[in-house]
Formats: structure tokens, C-alpha cells, sequence
């Protein structure tokens, strides 16, 4: 019995936590990706570098608060800078609607219009985002670290695998569900919530009801970027910032969007941690899961790993080409791509 416990324990700690922080950023950003096409009518490809320039102004003002000496131990000073960087987000958002995307709406473009402008507004923002801070790895994590630390797991409970659970993965679980439950909450019990609802399923019978459809649009974006915003410093908590990553995380985002059915919030939320235990479990390798488990005679030689780890993103685009193939509508019969 203590051999699968020590599984179990060796499973969670390398597998299904670090599978589920992942899943809950993932759906985080997913959750943005789907408002902005369930009410715009477009896939908007710069959402991961807006998650990134969010992300960025973040960090930015962190470093400022720690030079100064400011900080809410045990938690990460970068919940203090995290409106600060929701705020820089949404208005480059607006901005960029004003500037780019209002021109297409008033002449009523093709949606591949918008996206062909969402590629070239992507690569703006990872200019803009690479130009202030830089192309490497940065790291802003502080406070205390750790909630349970693997020495103090194993005194507690006898075993001999430790358990490690991070602060910012609490973080990320605790405030991806206060975030999701937020943006649910909105959309069903608030006027503005029922108006982009309702100009989501019929444009011209929400039009014709009186709705402003600029007043939506507006709120989308800003619902849209505080939740790239949101994802993407979870993310750079719980690992590390780099521009180039956030470009990457585009496809497991969309791909969680569209596993879950683009354009249905509670679809991109389940997407989001389908895609997440997906690529965690097919990469990582089971010889130390195995060798508890199996007698010694029987344990691989291997590391009984399915996939490298440099295959990662590369299972995003398959899951997503087989949905497209197999269920376009996805799980909860979203719209069709």
C-alpha cells in the first residue's frame, strides 16, 4: 500500500498539479479567445501577445514596488501590479480597436479580414512587448514560495516521495475560479452580460432591440485583455516570462477554445484542462511512477515516456486538427470554425 501511495505521490507531483495550474491558464486565456469570437465573430491571433504585454507591465511595475521595498509576504508583489497591467492591457485593446479592427467592422469585412489583421497586430504587439523588456527569460516571483515543501510532506505523512505544492499554483487555481465564476456571473445576471449574449446569438435582432453596439464591443475587449492579463502573469509566476513563450501559447489556447466549442465560455474552460492533462501526461516520463508500482524485474529500462517534452505544443495542433475533423462544433457544440 505505502509502493501507490508513493505513486500517487510522485503522480501528482510531476502530473496532475502541474496539469491543472497549467489547464487553469490555458482556460483563462481560452475563456478570452471565445468572448472576443462569440461576440466580434473573429479569431483574434494576438490574444497570447497581448497576454504577454499585460504580463509585461505587470512585471515592470513589480520591480518597481520591490526597488521600493514594497511587498505582501507571503503572496507575490505582483497581485499588488496585476491591475496596473489590466489596465495597460485594456487600453491598448481600445486603442488597437479604434485604430484597426473599427474600420473593418464599419464596412462589415470578411472575418478573415479581421484575422489577417489580428496576425499583423500580433506581431506589433510582440514588438512592442520584446522592445521594453527584452527577449529573455525573466523572473518576478517572490514572497513566500512554497505551500507544502517536499522535507516537511515527507516528515508529515512517512513516505518517501514528497509532495511540493507552490504558491503560485494555489494562486492559479484559487483565482482562476474566482476569475471564471466572475465572468459567469456577468453574462448571465447583468444587463451588459445579457446584451453581449444577445448580440452574440443574433446581431441585427440585438440591434434592433435597442443595444449599443459599441458599448459591447468595449466591454468584450476589456473582459477580454484583464483575462490575458490574468493568464499571463499566472503563467509567469508559476514558470517564467518570455515573449517568445506567450507567442507559442496561441495554439494550445485556441486549440483549448475550440476543443471545449468556440464561442461557449463553459467549453473553453473544460478545453482548456483537456488540452493541459493532455500534453502534460503524453510528455512525461512514468519509470519512477512504474518502479513503485511493478515488481523490480518488470520495471522498464526507459524512461517509458510516450512523447519528449519538445513534442508539447505539437500535441495542441493534433488534438485540434482532430476535433476540427472529427466534432468541428467541439464538446459543447460551440460555433464552427
Amino acid at each position: 500500500m505505502e509502493n501507490v501511495l508513493n505513486a500517487l505521490v510522485l503522480l501528482a507531483n510531476f502530473v496532475l498539479i502541474p496539469a491543472a495550474t497549467y489547464g487553469a491558464q490555458l482556460a483563462l486565456g481560452a475563456l478570452g479567445v471565445t468572448l472576443i469570437y462569440a461576440v466580434l465573430r473573429f479569431s483574434n491571433f494576438a490574444h497570447g501577445d497581448l497576454m504577454a504585454f499585460g504580463t509585461m507591465v505587470t512585471i515592470m511595475v513589480t520591480w518597481g514596488l520591490q526597488s521600493a521595498g514594497v511587498s505582501i509576504s507571503p503572496f507575490p508583489t505582483a497581485l499588488i501590479a496585476l491591475p496596473v497591467g489590466m489596465i495597460g492591457a485594456v487600453t491598448l485593446t481600445l486603442l488597437t480597436d479604434r485604430w484597426v479592427f473599427a474600420f473593418y467592422r464599419e464596412r462589415r469585412a470578411d472575418p478573415v479580414i479581421f484575422v489577417i489583421a489580428s496576425v499583423g497586430v500580433m506581431f506589433i504587439y510582440n514588438a512592442i512587448t520584446r522592445f521594453f523588456i527584452g527577449v529573455g527569460d525573466q523572473r518576478f516571483e517572490d514572497g513566500e514560495r512554497f505551500v507544502i515543501r517536499v522535507r516537511d510532506f515527507r516528515a508529515m505523512t512517512g513516505l518517501d516521495e514528497g509532495l511540493a505544492l507552490r504558491t503560485s499554483q494555489v494562486l492559479t487555481l484559487v483565482l482562476m475560479v474566482a476569475a471564471v465564476s466572475f465572468v459567469f456571473w456577468f453574462l448571465n445576471r447583468t444587463r451588459t452580460g445579457k446584451s453581449m449574449r444577445a448580440y452574440s446569438d443574433n446581431e441585427d435582432l440585438a440591434l434592433l432591440s435597442g443595444i449599443n453596439p459599441g458599448h459591447v464591443v468595449r466591454v468584450t475587449w476589456v473582459i477580454s485583455a484583464c483575462l490575458a492579463t490574468l493568464a499571463g502573469t499566472l503563467y509567469g509566476l508559476d514558470k517564467s516570462f518570455s515573449p517568445l513563450v506567450y507567442f507559442q501559447l496561441v495554439l494550445p489556447i485556441f486549440a483549448s477554445a475550440i476543443v471545449g466549442g468556440i464561442g461557449q465560455p463553459v467549453g473553453a474552460v473544460v478545453g482548456g484542462f483537456v488540452v493541459a492533462f493532455s500534453e502534460v501526461m503524453l510528455t512525461y516520463a512514468y519509470k519512477g511512477v512504474l518502479t513503485w508500482l511493478l515488481p523490480e524485474g518488470m520495471v522498464p529500462g526507459g524512461l517509458a515516456q510516450l512523447l519528449g517534452t519538445d513534442y508539447k505544443f505539437a500535441i495542441s495542433f493534433v488534438i485540434l486538427v482532430i476535433v476540427l475533423l472529427v466534432r468541428p462544433t467541439g464538446i459543447f457544440r460551440g460555433k464552427v470554425v
